[in-house]
């Protein structure tokens, strides 16, 4: 499956670490840290785990949620267990379909 999220037209300003994984998640598709990372460095972005571990945590916060207009209360990211690994995935629970 093609996870083409980040479009030419997106990268020709400089986005930030949240603003990737914003564009990346949108779509309601399951992510894994090393799948962002890979993700990003195909578009010329470089990010290590942490630093993706905490942009997913700060689509959570208000901030977050008002720039990219999710909901004020509840839960907007959905987390499971990687069957078989000690690593999880997570997706935006998708609130806005674009």
């Amino acid at each position: 499956m093609a996870r083409y999220m980040l479009k030419a037209h997106q990268t020709a300003k400089k986005l930030s670490l949240d603003d990737c994984v914003y564009l990346c998640m949108r779509s309601g598709q399951w992510w894994n840290f090393w799948d962002l990372k890979k993700e990003f460095e195909t578009k010329g972005y470089y990010f290590g785990e942490p630093s993706i571990s905490a942009s997913i945590r700060n689509l959570r916060k208000g901030p977050a949620r008002e720039k990219y207009n999710l909901p004020k209360f509840g839960e907007v990211i959905e987390k499971r267990k990687i069957s078989g690994s000690k690593g999880f995935e997570y997706r935006l629970i998708n609130y806005n379909k674009e």
